[in-house]
């Protein structure tokens, strides 16, 4: 059987990860400042994450949502506490995708509403719903087009307020910081009247924090910055370290009932390990405030570059906008640097989005290449 080909495939095989670091079959090493799609928080083989997963698959791997699992409460209570977000209820899952999906039905079964508004260059993932609300139409197969739905553009309140005085809206979905769009973020004026027009119009508010929340922005989510309370929040990439594991924040207010929402292995045994152990590190490394200070670093370091036109982003969530496209920049780094970076939507942006535990060293390694690279650009 051959895999069905999906994904174009840079001509490397990661076999170990350390830290920042990842080195392939051939023993070369690579620096990862792109942890995977944001998915590295802690680092990879972080002795205490492995020793985390270790010690619970050789006591219990999986069982299923039929029995109590007590490690789903404590990973509810240490969430609550470590992001501030004490008065919501867990829903855990498997990834940021179905993290929406789940968010858009309990809004849609709370307001008895089927309409959602997005916003330009959103993307909330791949499956049925939640592509439907993402700003690409090439990844939309004709199934998934059924949906009623809405796109606006970023900081247009007009237009937001005109859609939801129509009365059928049962949910705003937005990322605080866009991801695969290109870092962009609206106004906290803007994000205010979100809430406050959806609320005055019967609508739910949904922050999908899949990739800019669990610190990487310096604050747990990126939304606390703009003092907002969604009334739902995604989560995923960040939250398991690379082990499968999402979930929702759903505001007290609103009730569960039994068959409401399900998954088979959302919550299990090995993913709530792993989901503890990467709260506990976080905690116990302060890999916020390692974000917020290597984000001022980063800042200090780009003036010495005229070619970065732009930084956007926050914490570990950075956007270097120059003014060609990044594409063969992107490579060379890669494959002369050995410096792993990321794309966007938008091409003139490389995306950086490295482990928390990041230090100063491994950004001057970074742009001492990126001066190297960029002068090599210039000379050909």
């Amino acid at each position: 059987m051959e895999l069905f080909e999906v994904y174009p495939l840079f001509d490397i095989t990661p076999v170990k990860g350390e830290g920042t670091y990842v080195f392939d079959n051939d023993g070369k090493k690579y620096l990862d400042l792109y942890g995977g799609h944001a998915v590295i928080s802690i680092g990879h083989s972080h002795p205490a994450y492995v020793n985390a997963i270790s010690n619970q698959v050789r006591k219990l791997g999986f069982y299923s949502n039929s029995i109590k699992n007590p490690l789903q409460v404590e990973l509810a209570e240490k969430l609550g506490k470590l992001s501030g977000c004490q008065d919501y209820q867990l829903f855990l899952c498997n990834s940021g995708a179905e993290a929406n999906e789940n968010a858009l039905k309990v809004a849609s079964f709370a307001t008895g509403k089927d309409r959602v508004i997005y916003f330009d260059n959103a993307f909330h993932g791949r499956t049925s719903g939640v592509v439907a609300v993402t700003d690409n139409e090439n990844i939309k197969a004709p199934f998934n087009k059924g949906h009623k739905i809405t796109k606006i553009a970023f900081n247009d309140t007009e237009a937001l307020a005109t859609e939801l005085q129509k009365g059928d809206v049962a949910a705003v979905i937005f990322e605080v910081i866009q991801g695969v769009g290109g870092l962009d973020e609206a106004t906290t004026e803007f994000y205010q009247q979100i809430e406050k027009l959806a609320k005055e119009n019967g609508a739910m508010i949904i922050a999908d924090e899949v990739q800019a929340g669990y610190g990487r922005t310096g604050d747990f989510f990126a939304f606390q910055k703009h003092n907002i309370h969604p009334d739902i929040i995604s989560i995923a990439k960040g939250m398991g370290n690379g082990f499968p594991i999402g979930g929702v924040l759903i505001d007290k207010n609103i009730a569960p009932k039994y068959g409401m929402l399900g998954t088979t292995f959302g919550g299990n045994h090995l993913a709530c390990a792993a989901g503890l152990a990467v709260l506990n590190i976080l905690e116990k490394e302060n890999l916020m405030q390692n974000a917020s200070a290597m984000f001022d670093y980063v800042q200090e370091k780009a003036k010495e570059i005229p070619q970065i036109k732009n930084i956007k982003g926050r914490g570990l969530m950075i956007g270097l906008e120059f003014d060609f496209e990044i594409a063969n920049l992107r490579k060379d780094m890669l494959y002369v640097h050995q410096i792993f970076t990321g794309s966007a939507a938008n091409k003139n942006l490389l995306r950086i989005l490295p482990p928390l535990n990041i230090e100063k060293q491994h950004f001057d390694a970074f742009f001492k290449a990126l001066k190297i690279s960029l002068a090599n650009q210039k000379a050909h």
